[in-house]
């Protein structure tokens, strides 16, 4: 049982926070603070304080409007705090990490009474490399003969007078404390290419080593993190530490009480972190140009001792592994059967799939060989890397000086990483799959190489399932994972088995604050037309979508596809298309910036989007008072990890339609729904242009998990 001592202290935040702001208290907020209160303030312990039951797992699906970061927040850092933990709240987002950090936790400090300190974490990759900048503010004097070794691996330096100008006044504002290295408080937008000449990643940098250390903008922002209560992320952050074994960036799991807000996203990204893929080309020519590299480097230096010796070894492996890539392109060549240059319009890159993600044993035979090649090389450049970290520390004679070493060290690095990539992807592509688990998904895709076509190789898992349990759920202290959709079709099905819930997990839906039925209907016009049949549901829309949208002023018009919205736009009369922002012509940001301008100045206008609108985009108000979707959001099957996970639901006697496609579709059309009433005083209508909500049964279920709206279907 959760201790009276720490019940009333959650009770007597939560009443101060709602007295300091004159709010009333939510039910559904009020239920959600008690329920994770319930979970994770009953965690029993062993003498070394980490948890020594089940795990200690909670899922919340909490509509919008029922102040999830309040409720979380008030339950969670007094429960942390009172067993000794530290709190991880992870995001999918960007914009609610900076919502939390910026404005709901200092809120919750001024008006709840208890006492915490937070911080931000980024990855490495959100900081600038002092190191790297000094490289490229010198155009690399000293250092470029070795680094146009490696012109290759990204260490080009050729600085134009814009990056000269913009790297110089990075210095200026670092000098000045006038900027912290954080690329997100840099006052203007910074291109990708620009950034990454930048920032460094784990196997590049020299630690303590560098003589920067002291000044690191990265090693900085972690120093702070090591003393607070609180430490917001993003789920990618937590994935890669949980990667690593857990505890190598964040606190250690077991001594970690985590909440994952935007939750439903959990298991995708899971899925992404443990997926492995090759460029067969260019990973030939990468080997041949480190193998003519690191001739030319022997001749330069001859090198005693260790470093000289297994220096040696690589350019003739890497000779033989790059032979060896040469047999399976054309292998891959002759299975997948690619026509170069048959780019089909609007569609995804021309694929192979293996089904059942069973390979030919020709193949599985090569690629177990690169396994071994990529096995050695990886060894061989890690223990290079070991050599020129202990030649940094100037205590061994490694036969080069300690700058040299340190120089030296981020390029063996990058190759390091590189061996280590295609290591892990053949171990993936020729693994035997065990019997009762799902297999691995493995498919081949045409890439473009420059002039040259190029064969990616992937291998994915195809649930996250068995990952989350083993490295996240069986060992952190405890966890949270919410978000306005996790269920589907009305039960916690579809994400108990993508995320791998614990049996024991505790699963809550707490009640939104909207009174939907009085705030908006629900409408399923009949278009006289057949989302199936893509012609004739496109020219009903063109037909129709004017009058129905006709007197709101702000409106959301979203799509399946891609094809299908253009269509559309360019079916419409010229003189209506004006008051539309479709899409895809601006960024996100600016494209809803104009949108809300039209509107504040008086004026209607239409937004068309596609799922990234459908999820995520806050318009209250006049803003969005009509939401317009074209069709059930089926997904369309192409997507290889899908087309596997549904082919291993039928092999084991399911049925993927009624287990996959509908409970999916379903989830996004609550998202999507989601969209029109983001305050209690939002009204507004939903029409649904897809008679199959009301023709066939499994809409019926669809219809039936949507928000209790008014329904006029005729």
């Amino acid at each position: 049982m959760i201790s009276n001592e720490l019940k009333s202290q959650i009770q007597g935040a939560y009443t101060r926070f709602l007295e300091a702001k004159s709010l009333k208290p939510r039910y559904g907020q009020r239920l959600m603070i008690a329920e994770v209160a319930k979970v994770l303030g009953d965690i029993d312990t062993d003498e070394e304080g980490h948890r020594s039951g089940e795990p200690a797992v909670v899922a919340v699906e909490a509509g919008t409007g029922t102040g999830k970061t309040v409720a979380y927040s008030l339950a969670a850092i007094p429960t942390a705090k009172a067993a000794g933990k530290r709190l991880v709240i992870a995001t999918a987002t960007v914009a609610l990490q900076e919502q939390i950090v910026y404005k709901d936790l200092p809120d919750l400090m001024r008006n709840s009474g208890l006492n915490f300190s937070f911080a931000l974490a980024k990855g490495r990759g959100r900081y600038m490399c002092l190191s790297k900048l000094d490289m490229l503010l010198q155009e690399g004097h000293a250092q470029t003969a070795t680094a146009q070794l490696f012109e290759e691996e990204g260490f080009k330096i050729e600085v134009d007078e814009a990056s000269q100008k913009l790297f110089t006044s990075m210095i200026e504002k670092l000098a000045g404390n006038k900027w912290d290295g954080d690329r997100d408080s840099w006052p203007q937008a910074l291109e990708d290419q620009d950034w990454a000449r930048l920032t460094t990643d784990h196997s590049q940098c020299t630690n303590r080593h560098c003589p920067n250390f002291g000044q690191c903008a990265f090693y900085k922002a972690r120093e702070g993190m090591s003393k607070v209560d609180v430490i917001v992320t993003n789920h990618d952050m937590v994935l890669a530490d949980l990667a690593l074994g857990g505890g190598a960036v964040l606190p250690d799991p077991r001594d970690t009480l985590y909440v994952f807000d935007e939750g439903h996203h959990l298991p995708d990204k899971a899925i992404g972190h443990f997926a492995h893929y090759t460029r067969l080309r260019s990973t030939a020519d990468w080997l041949e140009q480190t193998a003519k590299n690191l001739t030319k480097l022997l001749a330069q230096h001859p090198l005693p001792g260790d470093l000289g010796r297994l220096l040696e070894q690589v350019p003739e492996l890497a000779k033989e592994i790059k032979a060896q890539q040469q047999f399976m392109f054309s292998a891959c060549e002759q299975i997948a059967d690619f026509k170069v240059g048959e780019e089909p319009e609007g569609r995804e890159r021309p694929r192979h799939r293996f089904v059942g993600g069973l390979i030919p044993d020709h193949l599985r035979e090569m690629g177990t060989e690169l396994k071994k090649g990529f096995s050695r090389l990886t060894d061989l450049f890690t223990r290079l890397t070991e050599i020129l970290k202990d030649g940094m520390d100037g205590e061994v004679n490694i036969g080069i000086t300690s700058n040299q070493a340190e120089e030296w060290y981020p390029l063996f690095g990058s190759l390091l990483s590189r061996a280590q990539g295609n290591w892990e992807l053949w171990t993936a592509f020729t693994v035997e799959d065990p019997e009762d688990n799902p297999p691995m998904a493995r498919w081949l895709t045409l890439a473009e190489s420059g002039s040259l076509f190029d064969i990616e190789v992937n291998a994915s898992p195809i649930l996250a399932a068995e990952m989350l349990r083993r490295n996240l759920w069986n060992v952190a202290y405890g966890a949270l994972v919410t978000s306005a959709t996790l269920t589907a079709l009305g039960t916690f099905d579809r994400f108990r088995m993508r995320a791998g819930l614990p049996k024991k997990a505790v699963t809550a839906v707490v009640p939104s604050p909207f009174h939907h039925a009085d705030a908006g209907v629900l409408r399923v016009p009949d278009l006289k037309a057949d989302p199936r049949d893509a012609m004739a549901h496109t020219a009903a829309i063109i037909r129709d979508l004017p009058g129905l949208v006709e007197g709101s002023r702000g409106t959301l018009v979203l799509f399946s596809s891609r094809k299908q919205m253009q269509d559309v736009f360019d079916g419409l009369e010229r003189d209506w298309r004006k008051q539309v922002f479709i899409q895809g012509n601006l960024s996100k940001q600016e494209t809803l910036n104009k949108h809300k301008a039209r509107v504040d100045g008086g004026d209607s206008s239409v937004l068309f989007g596609l799922a990234s609108f459908a999820e995520g985009v806050d318009l209250p108000g006049a803003y969005c008072e009509h939401v317009v979707i074209a069709k059930i959001p089926f997904s369309v099957p192409d997507d290889p990890v899908e087309a596997a996970l549904a082919e291993w639901i039928e092999a084991r006697g399911g049925n993927p339609f009624m287990e996959i496609s509908v409970p999916d579709a379903s989830l996004k059309l609550v998202q999507a729904c989601g969209r029109l009433l983001r305050t209690e005083q939002d009204r507004g209508t939903i029409t649904l242009l897809d008679r199959r909500l009301v023709t066939q049964r499994y809409g019926k279920a669809i219809l039936n998990a949507l928000p209790p709206f008014r329904r006029e279907i005729s």
